[in-house]
């Protein structure tokens, strides 16, 4: 009998951010939740958590980072001297003159492998809230790594406008999206504030694998590449 070749399984840690869009805090007078996305974020958050992929010989796991308007503009958040109305951009200070907190963010941003976004719809157009956030680092902090687009709204839309919208913004920062988005109308009917489906099988549910194997595959192509020839010189 010949040998069997056994072809040990590397581990990659993919360091992933997810960008929450949507600010609100308050109860509409029709009731429901203060922000409709807080089920599907913590949905995401706790899949890519519990997911250990494989890829190749690989097995792909991701380490999370949540950056969430309300709390990054918030009482001791990061941006909050700066704000929403993108006053002081991190880029626009000279080294080592930005705060703490905005330095902190910059690096995680710079230090991932890759992003996902999280993304109401407001006016038929991306959340002011997720553009400012985003806006606040230059490109160079995203460039050369790849990001997935996961929107919602109330009605049945489920908010593509806002993901086509993100396209082209994301692809300036230089963080280029992945082909397929996972679009969710309603996500409360079937996904729970804590991040639990009611409906494990829900059909809208299954969009996620398809946009995440993406992600990673790219992620770790780009990785590489980053490693080989370095990112892309302007």
């Amino acid at each position: 009998d010949s040998p069997t070749t056994v072809i040990a399984m590397s581990a990659q840690v993919l360091r992933t951010i997810i960008f929450m869009s949507s600010a609100k805090d308050i109860q509409p007078p029709w009731g429901g939740p203060k922000r409709l996305g807080d089920g599907l974020l913590n949905y995401v958050k706790n899949y890519l958590n519990e997911r250990c992929a494989q890829l190749g010989g690989d097995k792909i796991t991701h380490e999370i980072t949540v950056f969430d308007p309300l709390e990054v503009f918030g009482k001791g958040g990061a941006l909050e001297e700066s704000g929403a109305e993108l006053k002081h951009p991190h880029h626009f200070f000279a080294p080592g003159k930005a705060p703490a907190g905005m330095d902190a963010m910059a690096k995680k941003i710079k230090e991932a492998d890759c992003y996902v976004i999280v993304s109401a719809e407001y006016n038929h157009s991306i959340p002011p809230a997720l553009v400012a956030m985003m806006g606040h680092f230059g490109g160079s902090n995203y460039a050369c790594k790849p990001s997935a687009i996961i929107a919602y709204s109330a009605g049945p839309f489920a908010g593509a406008r806002a993901a086509v919208a993100l396209r082209p913004f994301l692809s300036e920062l230089g963080c280029l999206p992945v082909s397929k988005m996972a679009l969710f109308p309603s996500p409360n009917e079937y996904i729970n504030e804590d991040g639990s489906a009611k409906d494990p099988e829900h059909r809208m549910l299954k969009q996620i694998p398809g946009v995440i194997h993406q992600l990673e595959w790219m992620a770790i192509a780009m990785k590489n590449q980053i490693a080989k020839y370095g990112p892309i010189s302007s």
